[in-house]
């Protein structure tokens, strides 16, 4: 396919081919990691879904802040440095904490926008789950920043398709758009257009906003 006349976005049948190869990509470079599972979708009478299951990562864990909120022009340089320091395939968190957060992922198809949509919900060690303001504190300081300037353009709830139970998701309007500059910037480096990286491509963006980083050898993994 040629990436200049393409708009984007996926077919479900796409997303599927993606899913999986993301889930295998994510399992071979993260063997000790905590893996990425495909759900299949619960079968009920009169409802039909674009797509049979979506990905689950679920209890992901995060340490909150002591604090309401970190500066982090207060850290220092070797404070800073160790904040930048992770392990593959984690969640980034202030180098001060106290409580266990625990959050689940899930990647879901969009059949409206065509898109994949990240799902997620924080919730505590006893099961109380974290609200958005809580949920903010847990984020990078620079996906705060955008809460701030757009609260409800940015991440908004609502139910979620296959659970029913709201869930917050990082709205996919523009998805398609920035989707297609990236693989436009690999077609000009001389790669064609792979479905099986179009996930792992996503989730390198998205998964920055959350603080859920995927290392790079994905990208490189066939």
């Amino acid at each position: 396919m040629d990436v200049r006349s393409w708009d984007g976005t996926l077919s479900a049948t796409d997303f599927c081919v993606a899913a999986r190869a993301f889930a295998d990509k994510w399992k071979r470079v993260n063997p000790t990691s905590t893996p990425w599972l495909w759900v299949p979708s619960p079968k009920r009478p009169f409802l039909c879904q674009a797509v049979d299951g979506y990905l689950s990562l679920d209890s992901m864990c995060i340490l909150g802040s002591t604090e309401d909120s970190v500066n982090d022009a207060s850290l220092s340089e070797d404070e800073k440095q160790e904040e930048e320091v992770v392990d593959n395939a984690t969640l980034v968190q202030s180098s001060r904490y106290h409580e266990e957060h625990f959050y689940d992922f899930h990647i879901v198809y969009c059949p409206s926008y065509r898109v994949p949509v990240l799902y997620f919900r924080g919730y505590c060690s006893d099961g109380r789950p974290l609200a958005l303001n809580e949920i903010e504190k847990d984020l990078p300081s620079c996906s705060a920043k955008a809460l701030l300037e757009s609260k409800w353009t940015f991440i908004t709830q609502e139910e979620h398709p296959y659970l029913n139970r709201p869930w917050y998701k990082l709205h996919p309007c523009g998805t398609g758009k920035w989707m297609k500059l990236l693989f436009l910037d690999a077609a000009l480096a001389g790669k064609g257009l792979d479905i099986e990286l179009y996930l792992v491509s996503w989730c390198s963006v998205v998964g920055q906003v959350v603080g859920l980083r995927i290392p790079l050898e994905m990208l490189n993994v066939i």
